[in-house]
């Protein structure tokens, strides 16, 4: 269980977060849910020690390994679709296990065939999908999802999300999921903490099971 214990945090005259407190299932998908500003992206951050504290500590993240997946796919454009899973791996596995993980996932996401093409002539969907590839074959234990789908239409958003479920299923780890699209939320997560104001409330705390009701209630927040 990762927590989040009394954390205070604060940019200037803003106050974020005030004796904040949070907590993530170990390998569970943990949406954090609520408009643009509200603090969803520095929580994560707090998480992954990017953003330090005021006051405050994170419990449960002790050597643990992060992956990312942002809005952007923020891929190396010098490298190709291979390279660039290849170069976050370089120093983890030796060669051979490199060879074999790189083609799994690159197989997974349905562009074996498309290893060898610059970021550039790749669609926003592809490189999208070399981006999720890239999180999953780095062998961390926490994922931090922040808004991946933001932007793609509804057929490529609808591929991307079974893509995550059917690689979370095979390599399951704990998921800091960001969103404020209601249907991603209930569909993709497992957990849900709908956040509001400044500094950050935690209005509710949400279990996925009954997806109608949970649909209205998030609809009319």
């Amino acid at each position: 269980m990762i927590k989040l214990v009394d954390v205070t945090k604060k940019y200037d005259d803003l106050i974020l977060l005030q004796d904040f407190n949070i907590s993530f299932e170990k390998n569970k998908i943990t949406c954090l849910f609520g408009p643009s500003g509200v603090g969803k992206t520095t929580i994560a951050n707090i998480v992954a020690g990017i953003v330090p504290v005021d006051r405050g500590f994170v419990e449960g993240i002790d050597n643990s390994l992060f992956s990312y997946v942002f809005q952007e796919p923020r891929l190396l454009k010098w490298y190709n679709v291979y390279e660039n899973i290849d170069f976050v791996l370089k120093d983890v596995y030796e060669p051979e296990k490199r060879v074999d993980t790189i083609n799994s996932y690159l197989k997974m996401v349905e562009l074996s065939q498309y290893k060898n093409y610059k970021i550039d002539a790749l669609s926003g969907g592809m490189a999208q999908r070399v981006s999720l590839a890239r999180a999953f074959a780095y062998p961390s234990h926490i994922l931090i999802m922040d808004e991946p789908f933001k932007g793609l239409d509804i057929k490529l958003k609808n591929e991307m999300s079974s893509l995550f479920i059917k690689m979370w299923s095979l390599s399951q780890r704990t998921v800091i999921f960001i969103t404020h699209d209601v249907e991603e939320a209930i569909n993709l997560s497992h957990v849900i903490y709908t956040l509001k104001n400044r500094p950050v409330d935690i209005v509710d705390r949400i279990i996925v099971n009954n997806k109608e009701e949970i649909k209205n209630l998030l609809l009319n927040l």
